[in-house]
């Protein structure tokens, strides 16, 4: 039970996996930490919900590179969930398979880089030469991010950050249909044609090919495993608990208040809300004016729409990869700049996996763009678990027909869903926002312009002495990006040598052990 007036070495607000790792991180250190959560459950996009007795994913479908010796096997296993988790893993030819509407076949992203490219030669046989310089430049690109691999190195060279993805895939071939195939899996970071850099593609696509994961029954039990190795280490956690603001003296926070009443003290603070929204809960005053006022015009990633498709027992046939469906293969980059007539120009379609070596499919989740200002007049209401709200008949209409229009065009992809559907669910930006905590409902954080780069970025120190942020506003979103922010994140506490050089020595200690141990 929260104790009033006790007072902890660390605060960290928002339980998303960046504030979950930094809290695990910094328990293992010996520090007395507590996080705090405003929905009824723990997780941010880790957060699983059941329909009709079916488990969903909000946000994580899949996960990368968790195959021993890959890295995020090995930050895994230095917080002690990796050998807990219950995996499926994907089809090794094609857990990911590219499609177009205005063409029957279908193209695989496959696991293993020398088997990614054997896959993609049977379609393009004369492209060896592209699709050969495309896997090394993705892994070169890799490379260079040194916590990417667990070094601790000299950083990035700049002139990685500004390589435009789209004009990259220009330049390495002339075959259009090639370059989609290539990019078409971009609903992984909402790429934009003339902003998003190839680095963002490079440390989102590299880790599945590498290896590609499903969650058996969710991706939440890596929150359970996170939250019990916090509580191993003597840490604390409180749920149903709504930050609302920061009380400062000097140039520190001093404690975090709730709406509710409760204050939570500490000597350090750790913000795992988007930074937009923790820097107004600071105050601007607090910040330099230049500094508040990039922060608050980064422009954030677009926002989605989601169906979830119940079905009727052993009617569909599980299929063990996802599918990214382009109306036209010319529209890869511009899915999200859609026409009422024209929407949803592109989704994602993903099964839900609750055993190993499925073979009837339970469940389906659908995910297309949507602007967040088709909810304008909607937007000032919030509605969650813990704190449930009507937004009216209205708006109940509204998701409903973009729930025909989204489950037709998905019945159009699978026909042979159609009559096995038991029922249809929905979320929307606003269901994003009021969840994840993404700013206009925005999966993936904020947009990263190759022509820019430093516009949008943040460091996880901020000007207050005893504030810190983390998340995927803070390095790069996914399972990945966030846990290696949470880990830059704590090296600004403890000391990045530090932290690095105890990450590794842990690993090595723990693969040594078993690898002595009698069979």
């Amino acid at each position: 039970m929260f104790e009033q007036d006790k007072k902890y070495d660390v605060v960290i607000v928002g339980s998303g996996l960046g504030g979950l790792v930094s809290a695990v991180i910094l328990a293992k250190e010996g520090k007395r930490v507590c996080v705090v959560e405003k929905n009824q459950q723990f997780g941010g996009n880790l957060q699983t919900f059941a329909r009709d007795k079916t488990i969903f994913d909000t946000g994580v479908h899949y996960i990368g590179a968790l195959e021993a010796g890959q890295n995020l096997n090995k930050y895994f296993s230095y917080l002690g969930i990796m050998d807990d988790l219950n995996l499926s893993r994907m089809n090794n030819d094609a857990y990911d398979v590219i499609s177009f509407g205005d063409d029957a076949l279908e193209y695989p992203h496959a696991q293993g880089y020398e088997n990614f490219t054997r896959q993609l030669l049977r379609y393009f046989p004369d492209e060896e030469v592209a699709i050969r310089s495309y896997c090394q430049k993705i892994q070169e690109i890799c490379d260079a991010f040194p916590l990417y691999n667990l070094n601790i190195g000299e950083g990035h060279p700049n002139d990685i950050l500004s390589i435009n993805a789209k004009q990259y895939f220009e330049e390495l071939t002339q075959n259009e249909k090639l370059r989609a195939v290539l990019v078409g899996s971009n609903f992984l970071y909402a790429g934009l044609p003339d902003k998003t850099p190839l680095y963002v593609h490079a440390l989102s696509v590299n880790s599945y090919i590498q290896s590609a994961w499903r969650c058996v029954n969710g991706g939440s039990q890596i929150t359970k495993q996170l939250l019990k190795q916090l509580k191993k280490y003597g840490g604390e956690a409180y749920k149903r608990q709504e930050i609302t603001g920061f009380k400062t003296e000097e140039n520190k926070v001093v404690s975090a208040f709730t709406k509710d009443g409760n204050e939570y003290k500490a000597d350090l603070f750790i913000s795992n809300i988007e930074p937009k929204t923790t820097l107004n809960m600071v105050g601007a005053e607090k910040f330099r004016k230049s500094f508040y006022s990039r922060i608050q015009s980064i422009e954030v990633l677009p926002a989605a729409f989601s169906i979830y498709i119940v079905f009727e027992p052993e009617t569909v046939k599980y299929l063990n990869y996802n599918n990214y469906h382009f109306k036209d293969s010319k529209r890869v980059w511009d899915a999200n700049d859609y026409t009422e007539a024209s929407w949803p120009e592109a989704f994602m379609l993903s099964m839900n996996v609750s055993e190993q070596d499925q073979e009837w499919a339970e469940s389906m989740t659908g995910i297309t763009y949507l602007h967040f200002s088709e909810f304008e007049k909607w937007q000032a209401s919030r509605n969650t678990v813990a704190s449930p709200s009507e937004r009216g008949d209205e708006y109940e209409a509204y998701k409903l027909s973009r729930q025909e229009r989204f489950l037709e065009q998905v019945i159009a992809r699978y026909p042979q869903i159609k009559g096995n559907i038991k029922s249809v669910y929905t979320s929307t930006p606003l269901s994003y926002r009021d969840y994840i905590g993404g700013h206009n409902g925005n999966l993936y954080g904020y947009v990263k312009d190759s022509s820019n780069p430093l516009k949008s970025f943040i460091s996880p120190k901020t000007k207050l002495d005893n504030l810190y942020l983390t998340g995927q506003s803070i390095n790069m979103h996914g399972v990945l990006g966030v846990t290696i922010a949470a880990v830059l994140t704590c090296s600004e506490i403890v000391g990045k040598k530090y932290l690095l050089d105890k990450i590794n020595a842990e690993i090595v200690a723990k693969e040594t052990l078993f690898n002595n141990e009698p069979v």
